[in-house]
């Protein structure tokens, strides 16, 4: 049976399952076949929260729950204290050769066990709380003073914390200097400006930034300084360590050669600064197919990251190491996919308004059987029919049999597949045509 889980969180799941995405939340009430990966990432989160880094790569073809893994890990660092940030790679949005658009992907997508995305601000205002509970740790007269001098006491712990960064990131810490004068002065614009200019925002008020004695906009160098500060701050407001994930890295095979090699040196330099310390409480994972890890327009164009990621997956997938710097997803069989069926089943069944009628007339064997239709209409190709046979599971079945008393999925259902609600992956497996509009050649153009 599936474990306990609130009427929010429960509710949440099933909401994504019904629409096609993978949950943000309540991933442990999903997981299947993650057992072995368990006691190495939680080894990996131990190191992070002791003052360590640690980098993962994790592989897998689509549809073998990359996505599904990573916030699963999120999930079991926020639950340890820890923030966690997904940013999605892509050529026009996040670039990853421009580091400081991905640090902004970073704060944007910031989030804690207490504030959704983006907790940059909370974190911010949560490390100038604990600055001041700190100083009044401190000096306990000052639990007798007025504001002013909790303030000031505060400011001169700020002095004292900011020391090693300003060494290391002299921009982000003056920054910090201003923002916090800037709370204590309640001055909410120039507050908010510097906020904004902290996460890396651009077209910053340049009157804020002058003011704060900070010029320009952040760059590519700039962003792994500000990394550092962001690291501090995370730990300073409660936080023992940042779990980033990079996910989609695989779409940098399709972008211009030079933009890639670019975006490939760039990955390498985050991960030798990781190894080498730089980033004390960074767990960074990144995620890709096997065609980026082994293909020619993947790593194997910058030799130097191909041997920084290199993992022998010649031997049964039974004896993969965990702990090693690359990790292979299996993906689902047929028995894990109507394992998963079953647990979303359960958890349907929690919140139903008829759990008997539910689980009845959607038992083991009818999860089994829908698994094998989901998968034959996708050409046999279990690895793609997750997402697909979920949906259809929740939104075409579940969904009728709690509502409608008559209704028998055995008699009254028979699943079927749309072009346009699959994606191309797994319109490609049933071997299905684009749907109308998708094509150049489908759209009208008036010329003379």
């Amino acid at each position: 049976m599936t474990a306990q889980a609130s009427p929010r969180r429960r509710r949440e799941v099933i909401d994504a399952l019904r629409r096609g995405t993978v949950p943000v939340r309540g991933l442990d009430l999903l997981a299947v076949g993650l057992d072995r990966f368990v006691q190495a990432a939680d080894a990996d989160l131990d190191a992070v929260a002791g003052g360590g880094s640690a980098f993962k790569a994790v592989r897998g073809e689509y549809g073998s729950g990359k996505t599904f893994f990573t916030r699963f890990l999120a999930e079991r660092a926020l639950r340890r204290g820890f923030a966690a940030a997904e940013v999605q790679i892509s050529e026009t949005q996040t670039p990853l050769h421009r580091l400081e658009t991905v640090y902004r992907r970073v704060t944007e997508a910031l989030r804690t066990a207490a504030y959704p995305p983006s907790a940059f601000r909370p974190v911010l205002d949560s490390w100038l709380f604990t600055l001041e509970s700190d100083a009044m740790t401190t000096d306990p007269g000052l639990e007798r003073a007025d504001h002013a001098a909790v303030s000031a006491a505060a400011g001169r712990l700020l002095e004292q914390r900011l020391a090693v960064a300003a060494r290391q990131t002299p921009a982000f810490a003056q920054a910090l200097r201003a923002y916090h004068a800037a709370i204590i002065g309640q001055d909410a614009a120039s507050a908010d400006a510097l906020a904004a200019w902290l996460g890396g925002q651009p077209n910053v008020a340049a009157a804020a930034r002058r003011a704060a004695g900070v010029r320009g906009e952040l760059d590519h160098f700039g962003a792994m300084g500000f990394l550092q500060g962001l690291l501090m701050v995370l730990r300073d407001a409660g936080h023992p360590g940042l779990l980033l994930v990079l996910d989609e890295v695989e779409t940098l095979q399709r972008v211009r050669g030079d933009v890639r090699d670019k975006a490939f040196n760039a990955l390498r330099q985050l991960i030798d600064e990781v190894d080498s310390g730089r980033y004390p409480g960074l767990y960074l994972v990144i995620t890709g197919t096997p065609p980026f890890y082994d293909g020619p327009s993947g790593i194997s164009r910058l030799p130097p990251l191909a041997q920084r990621l290199a993992t022998d997956f010649s031997t049964d997938p039974r004896f993969d190491n965990p702990r090693a710097v690359q990790v292979r997803l299996p993906g689902f069989g047929r028995a894990a996919l109507a394992d998963l069926g079953s647990k979303v089943r359960d958890l349907y069944i929690a919140g139903s308004d008829e759990p008997e009628r539910v689980g009845r007339l959607v038992g083991d064997d009818y999860i089994g059987d829908l698994a094998d239709a989901v998968i034959g209409s996708l050409g046999g190709k279990v690895g793609v029919a997750p997402r697909v046979f979920l949906k259809k599971l929740v939104a075409d079945v579940l969904d009728r049999v709690d509502q409608f008393p008559d209704f028998d999925p055995r008699r009254h259902y028979a699943p079927t597949l749309a072009p346009a609600e699959l994606t191309d992956v797994e319109r490609n497996a049933a071997a299905l045509p684009l749907p109308a509009g998708a094509r150049a050649s489908d759209v009208d153009l008036d010329l003379p």
